[in-house]
């Protein structure tokens, strides 16, 4: 059964950069549902796949210095560990995994047609499809078993969960290896980063939810790593339940025993979750508010989905924050989706101009404060809402 817990009202498509600024845009309601089952949080409204996932997607992996770092250390875990004669990688973005393997053995499946270019113009083996079970034959007809699969912050934009562990079920070896990664909703919940929530994310994962949903396929997990990514990940490692050569970790044990003593099973837990949420809301406009009266410039830092969740669901228009920088190429002097917020290019002397900046991209905090010393240095300050809303000097 599905309860309701909060509404972060009508939101654009998280990711629908456009050129011309829109009054009037295509918005859907936000709402958030716990399933008191299998223990999943998802959204209610489903948008299909080819309305989000198109040749202009604007993310990119490889943008982050942080998330380049991830993958190779993860690829060479993979190396040492699993030595895998096939990999696949769902979701392969713009090759910042697959880039760090042989193009021999690695294999890409990626929908957005920009991206698959990337890395088939690189020489790697890119499916430019979505997962589904009739590309899981094609490729099995093709390639045969594969011996790892990996897929990060993707397999929770996929709506008919059943279907995607079917195709892995059948496309991975029987001594295979499952390796998934998206952010943690425990992380989620203690940080109050609602904004982890948008149109793409369908679901948000508990290691619970998780070992729930991949019973019914004859998986299990074996090993569980916390990541720092994306403001707190969890990288599951599965395998199906008949490779005895796998022993189940206690990470395991420890990952679950940690979201139960939080509640995370408990619908309470959401109710109190949406309280905090509304909270948080309520003191970053405050925060904004009283800036704006005091003549200061703001700008956003890091024009990423999260902070469209943000600026929709507290309605901060370009008299609150007046622009967002980004790096991104897709999304330079576009608009932020659903406001007139427009999108600039970054560069190193953008921020002299602007006394706060908003941090959309607050999941790299480190990574921008060490690349923002000067800014901090000549008195520049941040404002952040995790895990709730304030001004970091």
């Amino acid at each position: 059964m599905n309860k309701f817990f909060l509404d972060l009202g009508k939101q654009p498509l998280a990711n629908n950069y456009l050129s011309i600024y829109k009054k009037k845009q295509t918005k859907y309601n936000l709402k958030l549902f716990f399933n008191t089952k299998n223990k999943t949080v998802s959204i209610s409204k489903r948008i299909p796949s080819e309305k989000m996932f198109t040749n202009k997607y604007p993310y990119r992996s490889s943008m982050s210095k942080t998330m380049r770092n991830s993958f190779y250390k993860l690829s060479l875990e993979i190396k040492k560990k699993f030595n895998p004669k096939k990999i696949l990688e769902i979701g392969s973005n713009d090759g910042a995994l697959i880039k760090n393997f042989n193009k021999k053995i690695v294999i890409g499946v990626e929908p957005c047609n920009n991206l698959a270019k990337i890395t088939s113009r690189k020489g790697y083996l890119t499916y430019n499809k979505y997962w589904n079970f009739n590309l899981a034959k094609k490729i099995r007809k093709k390639n045969g078993k594969i011996d790892l699969l990996y897929s990060a912050n993707t397999l929770t934009h996929i709506s008919n969960l059943a279907e995607v562990f079917k195709s892995i079920s059948y496309l991975l070896s029987n001594d295979g290896v499952l390796i998934i990664e998206d952010p943690s909703l425990l992380e989620c919940i203690k940080k109050n980063s609602y904004d982890q929530f948008y149109n793409e994310h369908i679901y948000l994962f508990s290691a619970i939810s998780v070992k729930n949903i991949i019973n019914k396929f004859n998986f299990e997990i074996f090993h569980i790593k916390n990541l720092t990514t994306h403001g707190g990940s969890l990288r599951y490692y599965i395998k199906k339940k008949n490779n005895k050569k796998l022993k189940i970790s206690r990470s395991v044990h420890k990952q679950i025993s940690k979201e139960i003593k939080y509640g995370l099973h408990k619908f309470k837990t959401y109710t109190k979750f949406s309280t905090n949420v509304q909270k948080s809301k309520r003191n970053l406009l405050k925060i904004l508010n009283k800036l704006k009266k005091n003549n200061k410039k703001i700008i956003g830092y890091g024009a990423t989905a999260k902070a469209v969740t943000i600026i929709n669901y507290c309605n901060i228009n370009k008299d609150l924050i007046s622009n967002f920088v980004d790096v991104t190429p897709e999304k330079i002097n576009k608009f932020m989706p659903g406001k007139d917020i427009k999108i600039l290019n970054y560069d190193r002397n953008i921020l002299k101009k602007y006394d706060f900046a908003f941090l959309g991209a607050w999941n790299f905090r480190n990574e921008i404060f060490n690349k923002e010393k000067k800014f901090l240095k000549r008195g520049g300050k941040f404002i952040i809402h995790v895990p709730f809303p304030k001004i970091i000097k």
